[in-house]
């Protein structure tokens, strides 16, 4: 997993493989425009990386689930609003509440065990590769609207 700030791109994008740090380039150099975009998906290098720009509701920890992804590498980029995001290695001991990876690329965990957070703030991605468990969604204080940005990246590409 990786954590960073959009506004040091530049002194630290040597440090990440090339597809995560084109990707993280993308989210960069398209940041003004994610505030008027649609929701939707936006190709980038066809399936290899495309984005997914959202808008969501925080919701209380309890409330969501944990996941997962193997085919792809998840950025999370926060345009507006914060959340909380869980996160943990994949220990294997997490017990399945629903698995989604044939079709959709997702598992659902029950839990996630030494799962700690992050406080995502706009300005601020965060990586999670298949061996990272995250929840996203999560609230800080209390519901709070939420744009954000999922850049996927084919494990493929790296």
């Amino acid at each position: 997993m990786y954590f960073g700030s959009i506004e040091t791109l530049e002194q630290t994008k040597r440090q990440y493989p090339p597809a995560i740090a084109r990707a993280l380039q993308y989210l960069k150099d398209n940041r003004e425009q994610f505030l008027s975009m649609d929701a939707g998906v936006y190709p980038i290098e066809g399936q290899q990386i495309y984005a997914q720009v959202v808008n969501l509701e925080t919701k209380k920890k309890e409330d969501t689930r944990p996941e997962v992804h193997r085919k792809y590498i998840d950025v999370q980029f926060s345009v507006e609003g914060n959340e909380r995001i869980g996160f943990a290695a994949d220990t294997g001991n997490n017990a399945v509440d629903e698995d989604l990876a044939a079709e959709k690329d997702i598992i659902f965990y029950k839990q996630a065990e030494n799962e700690m957070e992050l406080l995502m703030q706009p300005g601020q991605f965060a990586v999670f590769f298949p061996e990272d468990v995250h929840r996203p969604g999560c609230q800080n204080k209390s519901q709070a609207h939420l744009r954000k940005v999922i850049v996927k990246v084919s494990t493929e590409a790296l």
